[in-house]
């Protein structure tokens, strides 16, 4: 039971990171023409999508969590194991590259000089993360269709 449980919620909590995440994608190449102007009016519709880390905790802890249950489980372990490092290399490009540009631009209320290699390094990072939740999802739908149900000792399965 414990282990269907750990399973949906790292399901869920993977999609529900993955959508705002395709929406930076979807819009990404209309986003690039924008004028200045215009640039700083879009932003605007991120206003409390902060909120949406309580959604990456979710997928880091309950990915975590299943990745331990299946730690002697084989494939399954590997594949949710990549989950989890796809759902934490998220956040490594979020504060590597988006939330630098975040600082700069006070999220986006100022437009400084360099706005335009800014919102380059900005959409592209969020392209980035939109990948890695994208192979966290199929790697974690794959490791329950995989279903390793005998448990691995020293190499071997029961």
């Amino acid at each position: 039971m414990g282990l269907n449980i750990a399973r949906f919620c790292s399901l869920f909590f993977a999609a529900l990171a993955l959508a705002p995440a395709l929406a930076h994608v979807l819009e990404l190449p209309n986003k690039l023409g924008l004028s200045r102007a215009d640039y700083l009016t879009v932003q605007q519709i991120y206003r409390g999508w902060a909120w949406l880390g309580v959604v990456v905790v979710g997928a880091l802890l309950s990915t975590l969590a299943l990745t331990i249950m299946l730690r002697k489980r084989g494939r399954g372990f590997r594949l949710a194991l990549l989950a989890f490092l796809c759902i934490a290399g998220t956040q490594v490009v979020f504060w590597t590259f988006t939330f630098p540009v975040n600082r700069q631009t006070m999220n986006w209320s100022v437009m400084p000089d360099a706005w335009a290699a800014l919102r380059v390094q900005w959409e592209y990072s969020h392209a980035a993360a939109a990948a890695l939740n994208f192979v966290a999802l199929v790697a974690l739908i794959v490791s329950v269709l995989v279903d390793d149900r005998a448990p691995v000792i020293a190499g071997k399965a029961r």
